[in-house]
C-alpha cells in the first residue's frame, strides 16, 4: 500500500505501520522536521512549491523532481509500504501516490485515477506532476486524461490520511 497523510498526520499514520519508506513534499523554506523518531527505513525529502506552471520566484516541480519519486517509489515493496505527505495531503503528495502506482501498474492509468477519487474526495494531484510523469513513462497522455476525468476534488484545508494500492489490478 501507499500510504498518503499531510504533514500534520504523517506521525499518526507512521505509528500504525511496521515499517515504511517516507516521501516527504513540502516547499522550500519549511520548518525543519527530525524525522528520526519515526525510524523509515528509506527517507527522501524533496523540497518545491505546489504549483502546476512556471511562477517568478516560486519552485516547480520539474523533471527531476517527478524522476526522483519514481525511482524512489521503485525501492518500496509489499511487505515495506510507502508513507508519502506533503502539507495538505491533497496535491503533491496524491500526485505522487499516483504516479508511483502507475509506473508499476501500466494499463492502469484509470482504474487508479478511479480509486484515487473513492478512497478521497478531496485529492486534487498536481497536475504538473502527473503531466511529468506521464511524459517520462511514455503514457501518451493516459495518466493526464484519467487525472482530468476524476476532477477536482473537494474543496479543503487538509485531506484525512488514505492509503492506495500499490499493486493492480485490486
Amino acid at each position: 500500500m501507499i500510504h498518503v497523510s499531510s504533514l500534520s498526520g504523517v506521525v499518526n499514520v507512521a505509528a500504525s505501520l511496521k515499517s515504511f519508506d517516507l516521501l516527504t513534499l513540502l516547499s522550500p523554506g519549511a520548518t525543519a522536521h527530525d524525522w528520526s523518531g519515526l525510524a523509515p527505513e528509506r527517507h527522501l525529502q524533496l523540497a518545491f512549491h505546489d504549483i502546476v506552471e512556471q511562477t517568478p520566484e516560486l519552485i516547480a516541480p520539474d523533471a527531476g523532481t517527478m524522476r526522483a519519486i519514481l525511482d524512489f517509489g521503485h525501492g518500496s515493496t509489499v511487505e515495506r509500504p510507502m508513507l508519502i505527505h506533503c502539507w495538505a495531503g491533497i496535491s503533491r503528495s496524491s500526485a505522487a501516490a499516483y504516479a508511483i502506482a502507475c509506473d508499476r501498474n501500466p494499463g492502469y492509468e484509470t482504474a487508479i485515477a478511479e480509486e484515487l477519487r473513492k478512497r478521497s474526495a478531496y485529492v486534487t494531484p498536481n497536475k504538473l506532476m502527473v503531466q511529468l510523469a506521464d511524459e517520462q513513462l511514455g503514457r501518451d497522455g493516459r495518466m493526464v486524461e484519467a487525472i482530468a476525468r476524476i476532477g477536482r476534488g473537494a474543496d479543503a484545508f487538509e485531506g484525512a490520511p488514505y492509503q492506495l494500492p500499490l499493486v493492480w489490478p485490486i
